[in-house]
């Protein structure tokens, strides 16, 4: 097969600096612009500051091989190499070469006049693919980021099985994986609904993956702090977040799908009730993340307000189910109970004995969630939950994102667990917006 010449955007390299060796044997192209904008962003103290100055890293370690304007060999066979961009004009002349994106462009488009093989622009830039489009370059998203829409996984599945098997689960409390189906690979805490096959009236069961077999739920019948499951999947929601041995856990779903509500509700049962940990933890995300707050006017909690509200509505509802109990917000502030805090605080620090929950975990990189998980100390418990098809981080989407690969490269794990919820419960008005707007 022919090699290609590879020209990467900024943003391939911000949000995976090792995107450089994932190209092969083919050349990879760096323009002069893109390590312009890479030194811009090299001082920020979000993923994105990390992240160029680990580009900046690889790339000193591969200019001590040789120079890289003149090409530095890859171990997977391919070459390296810088170059400056805008020195002959191939865009129009009323096209501004001041503007990076244009440069690099124009990079692209002189290596494809001088070049015999073929030249891909690199980018996960929708107008940069659009514009390069126009001018008759190939170009196209870093697809090793990505997960395919196969990989995205939902945590449980449907079966078809006898009647006679479905009597069997409910009288023995389990039934071998075997004799649900022999080709599927099925992962640890995957839930499994059993069907009978053909229309009319059905037989159904629903059980959790454990080891080789599928068990009945512990926890189908419980409820957390007064909240109870409205449908099947919060039911599999709530199994993982009260089962103590299941350590982190993933919940995706739409707005009004009860993601956040429960993570809430089993973590109060769990300090409060339980005593299994000492605290709630719950953070989310300052929207783009890395960004302080310290400008916003204000104490700290003042501060936090506009991004908390959602959690404090949360907590006001849950606590509003329990009138019996003389428990508030403010006593579980002061006794310790409960912390908030906006995720960027959490770098640095190591998290024992709490039930953790991180909310708007669809806006997070893989790189942050992984700084994050190796925040989190023993005895902890830790909820990610987000709504993949709502992102405000302009890098990343229902594909890229760090909660959905989290629950993919996690899958096979058994401390681990994963739920995609999708019937929304807040309100049929609610329900009606996240399906059809």
């Amino acid at each position: 097969m022919a090699k290609k010449i590879f020209v990467l955007d900024t943003n391939v390299l911000l949000m995976n600096p090792r995107a450089i060796f994932s190209f092969e044997d083919n050349d990879v192209i760096i323009p002069m612009a893109v390590l312009e904008e890479i030194d811009d962003k090299k001082n920020e103290s979000s993923d994105l500051g990390y992240n160029a100055r680990e580009t900046s890293r690889l790339l000193e370690g591969l200019r001590e091989k040789g120079r890289l304007d003149e090409g530095v060999a890859l171990d997977e066979g391919g070459i390296l190499r810088v170059v400056i961009n805008g020195h002959e004009r191939e865009l129009p002349q009323n096209i501004n070469l001041d503007k990076m994106d244009n440069r690099i462009i124009n990079a692209a488009m002189h290596l494809k006049k001088t070049s015999d093989k073929e030249v891909i622009l690199v980018s996960n830039d929708i107008n940069l693919r659009l514009i390069a489009d126009a001018f008759g370059l190939e170009a196209e998203m870093h697809k090793a980021d990505r997960l395919s829409d196969e990989d995205l996984y939902t945590g449980y599945t449907q079966c078809e099985v006898s009647g006679d098997k479905i009597n069997k689960f409910y009288e023995n409390g389990d039934l071998s994986i075997e004799e649900i189906d022999s080709e599927i690979d099925f992962y640890p805490n995957e839930f499994i609904n059993l069907n009978t096959p053909g229309e009319g009236s059905k037989q159904s069961a629903l059980g959790i993956v454990e080891q080789d077999r599928l068990v009945k739920l512990r926890n189908e019948k419980r409820t957390a702090s007064g909240i109870k499951p409205l449908n099947r999947e919060q039911t599999m929601a709530m199994e993982l977040l009260l089962r103590d041995e299941v350590e982190l856990i993933t919940m995706a779903g739409k707005a009004g799908t009860g993601k956040t509500l429960l993570a809430v509700a089993a973590g109060l049962e769990k300090v409060l009730h339980e005593k299994k940990y000492t605290r709630i933890l719950v953070a989310r995300p300052v929207v783009p993340m890395g960004k302080d707050i310290g400008f916003l006017p204000g104490t700290k909690e003042d501060k936090l307000q506009p991004w908390m509200q959602p959690i404090f509505d949360n907590l006001d509802y849950i606590l509003k189910q329990n009138k019996s109990s003389d428990m508030t917000f403010n006593k579980l502030i002061e006794k310790d109970m409960i912390q908030i805090e906006p995720l960027t605080y959490i770098r640095g620090r190591s998290v024992p004995d709490q039930f953790i929950i991180i909310d708007e975990a669809q806006n997070l990189s893989k790189h942050e969630v992984k700084t994050i998980i190796t925040r989190v100390g023993k005895n902890s418990k830790i909820i990610l939950t987000g709504d993949p098809f709502q992102i405000d981080n302009p890098f990343l989407d229902k594909q890229n994102n760090g909660l959905s690969y989290l629950a993919y490269r996690l899958r096979e794990i058994d401390i681990t667990g994963h739920i995609m919820l999708e019937k929304g419960e807040r309100s049929e008005l609610a329900r009606i917006a996240s399906e059809m707007l």
